[in-house]
Formats: structure tokens, sequence, C-alpha cells
């Protein structure tokens, strides 16, 4: 028998499957995002250390995911596709997270960040590409959709750990240099989550084979450009030339040396161009360079809506802990009371905007049907930049809540409509690949926003990360605006006024 040459339709039972593993993935994030900073903090790192700490995150973000991207495209085996890189992720993720509340020093903290972000990377990638290799065009949207229900679910729980855990009775101060246990309960009951969550989409799913796809493939094929082997040389000479005089100026005049970030990305993407023009041949570091010169017109313009999404969401991570702590507790002495008892405080607002975003996962659909899914995410990420803005204008910690719907919101959205956007202009033979390339404009602002926060903050805010949210909020504004610049497709243009 054939295959049709529609791909079917999935039920609402088997997309749950296919993104219960989210569940287990956001558990990881969320311990990480709420807890990293303050973990750093415990161990001795002032707030001018925090972004450069943070940058292994998305450094190893930008590195693994269209490595992992591009050998899942070409991997078949008896687990499948995708399925073999969200098992090795887990249980590395799951590793990582057992021994990160027992670093002893600074710098093992650091480094275990790093295992902990390249595990996690390598689950989900796969998960991202998944979602376009399972569903046909017109369900991507709630697929994606689902992740984020589950990623908001996941969080909820992941962020109130050390909360509840305080609450139930456990220890949550220690003596200097020591995490104390609610954090460390947290992070062993959250290694057993991500292992398990992801264990049931690996037993519980199926995949299509490669050449199925393909004869299902809905996305137009790319183009291949005319490569320029001089032109291109030249351009890499001006990106190396230009940050490596850019490092050399911030070495001898003094500058931050969180700008060294900058400088090395300019230099390191010069590099990358120029090491292509020397590599003939059809290997796999060829193939993502050319891909990334090729990218569609759609992806180019979600680039910029991402660029400002995630610079925003950076800012929140990492400075929420020091301005909730600060401003609404009046505390930045880590061993005391009030400190520890804002630092959950976070937890679970981290774990009220998350929970927000569950909910907004189930509206998102009803959203993108009758409205489209650029002025839905128009919508969602403006309600996210007033959340974020109206932190700074809020002096009851109670009622930082209420900020948190908007944060809600417009995280449920960026977790899905830019990719129910990208999937549908990506032929299937390169999805993964796609979904890692896209993966650099979330890291590439997260690295930007780790070398100009801290300086924008010392130079002009007096150091209170209070003003890293209002810049944050601001930036997601302009996010929204952005995506009316994108091309809605034309499935979801006809889904929005189709029962």
């Amino acid at each position: 028998m054939t295959a049709p040459n529609v791909k079917p339709t999935l039920t609402f039972w088997q997309i749950w499957n296919m993104c219960f593993g989210f569940l287990g993935i956001q558990f990881g994030f969320a311990l990480q995002n709420a807890n990293v900073s303050r973990i750093f903090q415990t161990l001795g790192a002032s707030m001018d250390d925090i972004p450069i700490l943070w940058i292994a995150a998305p450094l190893t973000g930008l590195i693994v995911q269209p490595i992992v991207g591009y050998l899942s495209d070409r991997t078949w085996t008896g687990l499948g596709r995708r399925r073999p890189y969200f098992l090795v992720g887990a249980v590395l993720a799951s590793l990582a997270l057992f021994a990160m509340p027992n670093a002893p020093v600074l710098w093992i903290a650091a480094g275990l960040l790093w295992m902990l972000d390249a595990s996690i990377n390598i689950s989900m990638e796969p998960f991202r590409a998944f979602v376009g290799d399972q569903l046909p065009v017109k369900q991507r949207a709630s697929g994606y959709a689902m992740q984020s229900f589950f990623i908001g679910v996941g969080s909820v729980v992941a962020s109130m750990l050390p909360f509840l855990l305080a609450k139930m009775g456990v220890s949550n101060t220690a003596g200097p240099g020591e995490v104390p246990q609610t954090v460390h309960y947290a992070f062993y009951l959250g290694g057993a989550v991500l292992l398990g969550a992801i264990a049931w989409t690996v037993l519980r799913t199926r995949e299509y084979p490669p050449e199925r796809l393909q004869a299902w493939d809905e996305a137009p094929p790319i183009a291949a450009g005319v490569r320029d082997t001089g032109r291109m040389r030249r351009n890499a000479l001006v990106w190396l030339i230009v940050g490596a005089a850019f490092i050399a100026a911030v070495a001898t005049q003094g500058w931050a040396k969180e700008l060294y970030i900058l400088g090395g990305l300019v230099a390191g993407y010069g590099v990358l161009l120029l090491v292509r023009t020397m590599l003939g041949g059809d290997g796999g570091f060829q193939h993502i360079m050319d891909d990334l010169q090729d990218m569609p017109t759609t992806m180019r313009q979600l680039a910029v809506v991402q660029f400002f999404s995630w610079f925003a969401l950076f800012a929140m991570w990492i400075y929420t802990t020091g301005a909730v702590t600060s401003v609404h507790f009046g505390s930045t002495d880590t061993t005391s009371a009030a400190y520890n008892e804002g630092a959950n405080w976070v937890g679970v607002l981290f774990a009220a905007y998350n929970g927000f975003a569950a909910l907004a996962a189930v509206v998102i659909p009803w959203m993108v049907k009758r409205w489209g899914l650029r002025t839905s995410h128009l919508i969602n990420a403006t309600l996210g930049g007033v959340g974020l803005i109206s932190i700074a204008l809020i002096r009851d910690p109670q009622w930082l809540l209420l900020s948190m719907v908007g944060v809600g919101f417009a995280w449920a959205s960026i977790l899905s409509l830019p990719y129910a956007l990208l999937s549908d202009a990506v032929p299937a033979a390169k999805m993964g690949v796609y979904m890692g390339i896209f993966n650099f404009f979330i890291v590439i602002p997260q690295l930007i926003a780790a070398s100009l926060l801290g300086l924008l903050l010392k130079t002009f805010f007096a150091n209170q990360p209070i003003y890293a949210l209002v810049i944050g909020g601001a930036s997601l504004i302009v996010a929204g605006l952005c995506v009316l610049r994108v091309r809605e497709p034309a499935s979801h243009a006809v889904a929005a006024v189709t029962p």
C-alpha cells in the first residue's frame, strides 16, 4: 500500500505524547533560570559578574543546535530520526542537574551550567524539528502551542519547588558559600522529571522515515545561492578585521570586559566565513554555512523578531532575582533571610508566568484562527513588554503576579508562533538544520545582552538591576512590531477563517 500524498493529521493524544517531553526539558530550564544566578551569588559572584557567567548558556546553544540539527536530519535508527537525540540529551542534562547545587566553587558551577545547557540543547533542537516532521501545516501552530503548554506546566512546578520545599520545612538558608537544601532537593527532583518525561515521548511516539517526509513535503525548495568565493573571502576579512580591532580597543582603552563578547562574535563570524572559503568537499560544516547563506526570506524577517524577543527574555532571567530582592525585599546580602525569601518569590513569579503561559497556549490557537499568526504575536509580545516595565512601577511584591500575566502570554507566543511561521517555509530534508540555525537568532541577542546590559546599568542606572527589566520590556514591544514585516503563510490565512 502506498502512502497518501497528504501528511495525516494527528489526534489530540498523539500530539500530547509527542510534546510531553518538553515538560522535562523546561523543568530543567526553569530550575536553571530561576536559581543559577542565586547559586552564582552564593558562591561569591558579584552582580557585575553575573552576565559573563551566564554566557555559557547561549554560547552552548549557538554551537550545539545547528550541529545536532544537521546530524538529526541525516539520522535514521531503530529509535527513529530525532528520538535518539532526545534520550542522550536527557541523560546528560539529568546528571548536570544532580551535580549543579553541589558545586564547591564558582568556576565549577559555571562549567556545570555549560554542561547542563549543552545537554538540554541536544534534546530541545530535535523537538522543534519533530513537530515540523510529524504534523501537517494546518496543525503546526497547535503542535507548538502544545509544547508551550508543557513548557508552562513544567516551569510552574520547577520554579516553585524551592518555595514549596521551604513551606514544607526544608532549610532555605545556609552558611556563606553554601547552597540551601531547598535548591539541592529541587535540582534532584528536576533531574528525575526531565529524564522521565523525555523517556515517555521516546517510548510513546513513532517517526516517519525520511523518504516519506520528503514525499509529503509542503514547503517550497530552497534554491542554492551563487558561491562567489572571492566576495565571501573579502566579506570574511572585513568581519575579522572589524572584530579584531574592536577587541584590541577593549583591551587597550580599558573598556568593560563584557564588550569582548561583541568583538568575539564579529571576529568569530569572519573566521567561519574564511574557513568556508578554504574548504571544498561536501562536509557538515560546509552544509551548515551554505544553508546559513541560503536561508529563506521568512527566516531573515523572523531573525529581527527573535533578536528583540530573546534580548528581553535574557534580561529578565539574569536580573529579576537581583531586581526583586533589592527593590521589593530590600536586601542584597545572600545570607540574609530577606534575600532568600525574595529569591524564592522570584521562583514563584517565574512559576506564575509559566502558568499563565500554559493558559495562553490554550488561547493562542483561537487567536491564530481569528487574527492570524502575526497579529496574535504582536498582541502577546506587547502584553509581555508592558508586564516587564510594570515591575519597576509596582512596590508590593504580591502585585508582581499581575505583571507575570503579560509575560506569560509573551512567553507562550515566543515559543510557538515564530516556529509556526518558520516551519512552513522550510523543506522537510532541512527541518533540523534550519531549526538549529534559527537558534542563532535566539543565542546572539542573549550574548549581546550579556555584553551590553551590565555596561548600560553601570553607566546610566547606578548598577540597579530593575532597569534591565525596563529595557527588556521595551525590547519586547519592538519585537511585536517587527513581526508585522513577516509574510503570513497562505495555509494559515485559510486556517484563520476555517472552523
